[in-house]
C-alpha cells in the first residue's frame, strides 16, 4: 500500500535523498522547502521513479506555513503515514559559548527546534485521525554528547533528542511511533557552506569520526526509511546513531 511521506527541508541534501528514497518504494511525497525551483526539479525526479509527488513551499519558522503544509498534504493524498523532520541549519558561529551571539541562538531555536516542533504537532494531530503513523526527526550526534565551540547548535539538537523520547511516550499506545536519527558530519551542502564561511575546519571534520571520513546523505535517508518502515512496529523513541563510530568512543 502506497503512503505519504512529509519531508521537509526536501530540496537538497539529506531531505532530496530521502524523498527519492521514498519515491523508489512507490510512495507519495510531499517535498517541502522555501525554495521553490528546487522543489519542483526534486518532485520531476520523483515522478520520473514513478512516484507521485507535489511541492509545498514552506518556511518552517512561521508556524502558520507548517501548519498549512500538513493540510496540503491532507487535502491532496487524504493522509499523512510519514513525517520526516529534516529541515535544519548548522548556524553561523564556531566559537566558545561567552562569544556566541544572541541572534545565531534564536535563528537555531526557531529553525532546528521550533520549526521541528510545529512539524510534529501538526502531523501528529492529523495521524491521530486517521489511525496512526510514523514520526522521524532528525537529531545530531550534537544532540548526544557535548561538542566543543557548538554550544548553541548542541543545545537545539539535545532539545531534538528530548521532543523525540518524550513524544514517543505520548502516543506509545495510539499508533504513533516517533524516533530520531542522529548523523555525524555528512556531506550536504549546509556543511559545505558551513566549512565556506569558516564556521567548522575542513580538515578536522572527516577525523572526528573513527572511520576518519564523512559520511553520505544515503546512509542518512537508508536509516530514515528504516526507521519509517512497518517492519519495525516495536520501535519507538529510538535515537539511531549514524556516525562512523563516534557515539562508540
Amino acid at each position: 500500500m502506497k503512503r505519504t511521506i512529509v519531508i521537509t527541508g526536501a530540496t537538497s541534501g539529506i531531505g532530496k535523498e530521502t524523498a527519492l528514497a521514498f519515491a523508489k518504494l512507490g510512495d507519495n511525497i510531499v517535498v517541502s522547502g522555501r525554495r521553490k525551483k528546487e522543489g519542483l526539479e526534486v518532485v520531476n525526479e520523483i515522478k520520473s521513479l514513478g512516484a507521485n509527488a507535489i511541492f509545498v513551499k514552506t518556511d518552517i519558522t512561521q508556524e502558520n506555513e507548517v501548519k498549512a503544509l500538513i493540510e496540503q498534504a491532507v487535502a491532496h493524498f487524504g493522509k499523512i503515514d510519514v513525517m520526516v523532520n529534516n529541515s535544519g541549519i548548522a548556524g553561523r558561529e564556531n566559537v566558545p559559548l561567552h562569544q556566541h551571539s544572541t541572534e545565531n541562538f534564536r535563528e537555531l531555536i526557531e529553525v532546528n527546534v521550533m520549526g521541528l516542533f510545529w512539524g510534529m504537532k501538526y502531523a501528529i494531530d492529523a495521524m491521530l485521525k486517521t489511525g496512526g503513523g510514523v514520526v522521524v526527526n532528525l537529531a545530531s550526534i550534537a544532540g548526544l554528547n557535548g561538542i566543543e565551540f557548538t554550544s548553541q547548535y548542541s543545545a537545539s539538537k539535545h532539545a531534538v533528542v528530548g521532543l523525540t523520547k518524550s513524544a514517543s511516550l505520548d502516543y506509545a499506545t495510539q499508533g504513533i511511533r516517533v524516533n530520531a536519527v542522529a548523523p555525524g558530519a555528512i556531506k550536504t551542502d549546509i556543511l559545505q557552506n558551513a566549512i565556506n564561511a569558516g564556521v567548522y575546519p575542513e580538515d578536522k571534520i572527516a577525523g572526528i569520526h573513527p572511520m576518519n571520513k564523512m559520511g553520505d546523505t544515503s546512509s542518512i535517508a537508508n536509516a530514515i526509511v528504516f526507521l519509517a518502515s512497518p517492519d519495525v512496529p516495536f520501535m519507538t523513541g529510538t535515537i539511531l546513531n549514524v556516525d562512523g563510530g563516534f557515539c562508540a568512543k
